[in-house]
């Protein structure tokens, strides 16, 4: 009679979609590099990785706040009897979601706390104000993105440094690589349009810049609460006709238009991490980048920082990244030594680590 082996975490999936960004990009790479037999997925999306279990479909953040409070009560409801039956398990969660009960082990990811820091009246307020904190203070091990985060996460939050573990966060080499093709005259911004992601400031420096050759392609869903008046901001200043509203693309897509822009801009508030930035240098493309958060730290000399609030910062960058051509191979030069550091398949070993020295 054969020996089931308990694994050492199981792989909480319940926020991989169909079309991910952000934590959800996260999740799906880390995931696939991760020893199946170690770490089983809970999958929702009906893959065929090895040992998986299935788990609904419903519960993934691209169906809005139904899917939000639906993964939430499946995680106090569902997920723990799914632990019991596993053998108990570490539950090992790519952002701070986990079930309540103490006797369920869980290390999360943190990936910023911008809910915090950024508090807006939403259904979703008390979710960042009172459980994302209650599940970070009862997780074993917190794994941060950044040390940015990992000293954010100690000092808001006041979680003890020996749980932190500050891990390299990688990108897909095979999709994400330079192609040597013609660059277009167009700046190129990944992400939401949330208000920290100071959307507002690169539409001034366009505006500011009077080349009309120029454009910014805005690749991120759009919302009902930020889009239009950025939209509107721009017809205001004139420049509507040179900016692209691209709410979602393919990884093929992403690919063109990473290795086609002429630079990456990322000028947010704050970061946690700004995986866009390190995309951008595996496609050999300039990063112009705020000074705030985790991006000095993810960026480095494979960039131009900027003070995120300052409009013609922002402009004398971007007009900089595409005349001085020395400036512009040192970046992409930095920018390849750079992405040498950031391998999934490094992160997943420490990971692993983490996991069986909690065994």
């Amino acid at each position: 009679m054969g020996i089931t082996l308990v694994p050492l975490a199981l792989f909480n999936g319940s926020y991989l979609g169909n079309t991910p960004t952000g934590i959800g990009v996260v999740a799906r790479d880390l995931v696939r590099e991760l020893d199946p037999q170690k770490v089983p997925l809970l999958d929702p999306l009906g893959g065929s990785r090895k040992g998986s279990i299935p788990i609904p479909a419903n519960l993934m953040p691209e169906l809005g706040l139904r899917g939000h409070m639906r993964r939430l009560l499946w995680t106090q409801t569902k997920l723990p009897l799914i632990l019991r039956r596993a053998g108990s398990p570490i539950l090992l969660s790519p952002l701070p979601e986990a079930p309540l009960l103490r006797e369920v082990r869980s290390v999360v990811i943190a990936h910023d706390l911008l809910p915090l820091r950024y508090p807006r009246l939403t259904p979703l307020l008390p979710y960042h104000l009172s459980y994302v904190p209650f599940v970070m203070h009862t997780a074993k091990k917190i794994l941060c993105n950044s040390e940015a985060t990992a000293r954010e996460v100690h000092g808001r939050l006041k979680i003890p440094i020996r749980k932190l573990i500050t891990i390299p966060i990688g990108f897909d080499q095979g999709k994400l690589r330079y192609l040597n093709l013609i660059r277009s005259n167009f700046f190129l911004v990944l992400g939401r349009h949330n208000p920290h992601k100071n959307l507002q400031t690169a539409l001034q420096a366009l505006s500011k810049i009077r080349r009309k050759d120029l454009e910014i392609w805005f690749v991120g869903p759009n919302d009902r609460r930020y889009t239009p008046k950025l939209r509107k901001m721009a017809d205001e200043l004139g420049i509507s006709g040179q900016c692209r509203w691209i709410p979602w693309v393919d990884d093929q897509e992403r690919l063109r238009l990473l290795n086609t822009c002429q630079a990456l801009l990322i000028i947010s508030l704050w970061e946690g991490f700004g995986l866009p930035a390190l995309e951008a240098m595996a496609c050999k493309t300039p990063v112009i980048a705020s000074k705030a958060g985790a991006l000095p730290e993810v960026v480095g000399k494979a960039g131009l920082l900027v003070n995120p609030r300052d409009p013609e910062e922002v402009a004398s960058a971007m007009l900089e990244v595409i005349n001085d051509l020395n400036l512009r191979r040192n970046i992409i030069d930095n920018g390849t030594e750079k992405v040498r550091e950031h391998k999934w398949s490094n992160s997943a070993r420490i990971v692993e680590r983490v996991l069986e020295e909690l065994q």
